[in-house]
């Protein structure tokens, strides 16, 4: 894998791991999600404007990415409903990888080494088994784990499309931008329609950190669809996830949380993994 490449899927993970702290540390994910992602949408013409508009075979694509967002958003915030961030998350975030890999060999015809597979398969374990520092259970949390699983299906879901449909459009500037501008849409209509005057107060007194949050979704999810025009799918959501890690990180040093001998163990998993895919 190119060396740009390695870079732009990194520091995708870092801001995805800095926005979904923001949205942790909320009382009300449904308004905290909605205002991320609207803040995005706002900024999108930046990106709309900078370059051609998207081929017209892409535009099926981003239709559909704006679907499966906005299922991926609702099934996210049912699972912290029923289970703990640090039980939801790594569940969500450790099945894409495999999942995609499997579907881009599928539908893209992108076939890995024996190497890149193993890397994506222990990046995948590592994160998974992050669910067991905060004594997980597997009969105690059935539903936080389906609402995790179907929320790593949509995110698998959604990588394979945009990398096609990103490539497809000869403008990933422009495939970006007309996405984010309109995955808002569903998410924004639901929360208002749910919180109604409440949606006033919130935007009143929270606007701040969610509209920063919103700002490093934009950079997280962009530097992300952009890679996938550059590496293959499984290199490109094995290594952002190990956003997982950064997540961790950030808990320990920001909300005094206790890293632990699971999440050093993941650690060294996902070090391992990427090792293995970049090599």
């Amino acid at each position: 894998m190119e060396p740009f490449a390695i870079i732009v899927i990194l520091s995708a993970a870092v801001m995805h791991a800095f926005w979904n702290a923001v949205v942790k540390i909320d009382g009300d994910r449904l308004m905290t999600m909605a205002v991320v992602i609207s803040t995005t949408g706002l900024l999108a013409p930046l990106l709309i404007l900078s370059g051609p508009q998207p081929a017209l075979e892409s535009w099926p694509y981003i239709l559909i990415s704006v679907v499966l967002n906005n299922a991926y958003f609702l099934f996210l915030i049912e699972a912290y409903r029923f289970g703990d961030l640090s039980q939801v998350y790594p569940i969500a975030r450790g099945t894409a990888p495999i999942l995609v890999t499997l579907g881009a060999s599928t539908f893209a015809n992108e076939n890995l080494n024996i190497f890149e597979l193993t890397g994506i398969f222990i990046i995948s374990i590592g994160t998974i088994s992050l669910v067991w520092s905060g004594g997980f259970r597997i009969n105690s949390e059935r539903r936080s784990i389906a609402f995790a699983l179907l929320t790593g299906l949509m995110i698998a879901s959604y990588t394979i499309i945009d990398g096609i449909g990103v490539r497809l459009s000869g403008s990933p500037s422009g495939y970006i931008g007309w996405l984010f501008l309109l995955s808002p849409i569903p998410i924004a209509f639901i929360a208002v329609t749910r919180r109604k005057g409440e949606a006033i107060v919130y935007l009143k007194t929270n606007w701040k950190l969610a509209v920063l949050g919103g700002c490093l979704n934009m950079g997280s999810y962009g530097l992300s669809i952009w890679a996938l025009s550059l590496a293959a799918m499984g290199h490109v959501s094995a290594m952002r996830e190990t956003s997982v890690i950064i997540a961790a990180l950030i808990g320990t040093k920001v909300l005094g949380e206790s890293f632990g001998k699971h999440r050093i163990l993941a650690a060294v998993a996902v070090t391992v993994g990427i090792f293995l895919i970049v090599t």
